[in-house]
């Protein structure tokens, strides 16, 4: 091994220790809770063990890693937030009537060949010919009828809440589907549905229990899609391609045979791994990668900083049920404490960029209010935090540093992410640390992940971390989440600091009512959330997390990157597949060919 690499190498592994980890992978908008127990699906039975290869042909073969924290649990296409152990499931098995590419904001046919609207409320879908569930029999417009109408019979089922709009799914022949809205349908959230739904095979669902559709393991799983679910070890999901797929004539066939998905053990393992080219992606956060790409031991979308896409936003959210957290006054100055321009320089050594007060990703820059930003938008600034905190009756009675309650109450708030992801451990002890330094009592701490869900999802957490909604087509999808509603006892998917507040539901939910062709009307819609969204505080939005990509050119090529005459997303995440990630794999090469 060369002497210069292995100096790197040395570097980056001690350097590691500090700064490593994943930030976790951007989660769809809806999240079930994980099976209790495995539920096998009517399937053509799973191969033999002895069938199953243990050595892959390397040039027939794709390691990625940094999708999964655990084992796999489920294989249920309806339960996205337990995906990620299993990513692929959605969008290497189920696909979806539509992929959309974030970069460019388009909604591509993917099992639809087109879709139109014949009058204000009613869409209509034709499929494409010849396509059939990887057990051989057809896909037609009964499957994706029935799929979208199981939420309507399963409130538990997350895009259930679209049957408040819609009328009806109905196959009016084998290759159309029409969908009836109302008159006045949620026109936003109808076309995110279009691409994140995953289409079931009735033939083999229709029999199936609630339980077994809602929480159910759905192992064995039957899509229609380019790869198969091939095996699974503790530290790996192991996927093999459909020879069959119907798509290979439509997009061109996967170059990989089999994909091995790998949940590296830290990340000092999946560094040495990508350096030794053992890992041809990886998806996790690798500290130093701006100082391997620049010297070629790896490849980034970008050349130069920030190296990566920008994914999802990393927001703070408040539970705005406990003090102090309850008064708006207090939430605004916290949001001029927090370090963020440490966060990006020294936690992530400028791989990330800071998130406009809005929150919405660069790609829906056109529906940012600049004049809303300018009035009530935030940035670090110690003092100014410090006299926000004073005008509103937050003062150090007492002389130990921290602000009381106007009431004269000590208060202490603790601020957290899951154990082992060390790029946001590294985020919350700077957000702790400069909330000190402005006078507010901010402890750090990092519990298990399964504890950290639990505290999210339960409201028992003061502050934390979170980054679930994905690249989207419209800024819908963000407010969605931030705003979710109406509150209840276990908030899966959105508003998880549980800000009640009318007038801000009405404004989402009057946003999901414009026509996606009304960006006039969209950006007056999105001003208006803004401006109440900064006004109340209720969250903070802190930095763009990375869509982290690092990749070898030792077996593939072909990577995407900002040169790409096509690009696509470089990702393993779920969620992100029908977001360009499967396109990824139909365009790699074998290095040497």
């Amino acid at each position: 091994m060369h002497k210069k690499f292995l100096v790197l190498l040395s570097v980056l592994l001690v350097a590691s220790f500090v700064f490593s980890s994943c930030a976790p992978a951007a989660e769809p908008v809806a999240e079930e809770p994980a099976a209790e127990e495995a539920v096998a699906e009517e399937a053509p039975a799973e191969p033999e063990e002895e069938t199953i290869p243990t050595e892959f042909p390397r040039n027939e073969t794709i390691y990625v890693s940094g999708a999964a924290w655990g084992p796999a649990s489920t294989w249920n296409p309806f339960q996205p937030g337990s995906l990620a152990n299993t990513t692929g499931t959605i969008g290497f098995v189920y696909e979806f009537l539509y992929n959309f590419d974030p970069q460019t904001g388009a909604l591509t046919p993917w099992l639809a060949e087109s879709g139109t609207w014949t009058d204000d409320t009613t869409f209509v879908v034709t499929l494409r010919p010849n396509m059939t569930w990887s057990d051989g029999e057809a896909l037609t417009a009964e499957d994706v009828a029935y799929t979208f109408n199981l939420g309507k019979e399963y409130a538990t089922i997350w895009f259930s809440p679209m049957w408040n709009y819609v009328e009806s799914v109905t196959a009016t022949s084998d290759k159309e589907v029409e969908f009836k809205l109302t008159a006045e349908p949620l026109f936003q959230e109808f076309e995110n549905n279009l691409y994140n739904v995953p289409i079931v095979p009735k033939h083999l669902w229709e029999g199936k229990s609630e339980e077994d559709i809602t929480v159910g393991a759905n192992e064995n799983p039957v899509g229609s899609g380019a790869y198969l679910y091939l095996a699974n070890s503790e530290d790996r999901n192991i996927w093999v391609r459909n020879e069959n797929w119907w798509g290979i004539d439509v997009f061109g066939e996967p170059a990989p045979k089999y994909i091995v998905d790998i949940r590296t053990s830290s990340n000092n393992v999946a560094l040495g791994m990508v350096l030794k080219g053992e890992l041809d992606l990886s998806n996790n956060f690798l500290p130093g990668v701006a100082e391997m790409a620049d010297k070629g031991y790896v490849k980034t979308y970008y050349a130069d900083a920030p190296y990566m896409l920008s994914a999802n936003t990393a927001v703070l959210f408040l539970n705005t049920t406990i003090k102090p957290l309850d008064d708006a006054a207090f939430r605004r100055a916290l949001a001029f404490a927090i370090d963020v321009p440490s966060i990006v320089n020294v936690a992530y050594a400028q791989l990330v960029k800071a998130a406009s007060p809005s929150g919405l990703l660069p790609v829906l820059d056109r529906f940012v209010d600049q004049d809303v930003m300018a009035e009530l938008g935030y940035s670090f600034d110690t003092a100014k935090a410090k006299q926000m905190l004073a005008d509103a009756g937050y003062k150090d009675v007492d002389g130990d540093g921290f602000v009381e309650t106007p009431d004269g109450e000590t208060f202490e708030l603790e601020v957290t992410c899951p154990n082992g992801w060390t790029d946001w451990m590294a985020a919350i002890d700077i957000i702790a640390s400069s909330s000190q330094a402005a006078g507010i009592n901010v402890k750090a701490a990092y519990p298990d992940q399964g504890a950290w869900n639990t505290e999210l999802q339960g409201g028992t957490f003061n502050m934390t971390l979170n980054n679930w909604a994905a690249m989207s087509n419209t800024p819908w999808a963000l407010y969605n989440l931030l705003f979710r509603h109406p509150i209840q006892e276990q908030m899966q998917s959105g508003n998880f600091g549980r800000y009640e507040n009318q007038e801000m539901f009405d404004l989402v939910d009057a946003l999901a009512e414009i026509p996606m062709s009304d960006e006039a009307a969209m950006q007056e819609a999105c001003s208006n959330i803004q401006e109440l969204m900064l006004t109340d505080m209720p969250m903070i939005p802190l930095w763009y997390n990375g869509l982290w990509a690092q990749y070898s050119d030792a077996n593939w090529t072909n990577w995407p990157d900002e040169n790409s005459a096509n690009p696509t997303l470089p990702t393993t995440w779920s969620g992100y597949w029908q977001l360009g990630g499967l396109m990824t794999l139909i365009n790699l090469e074998p290095a040497g060919e």
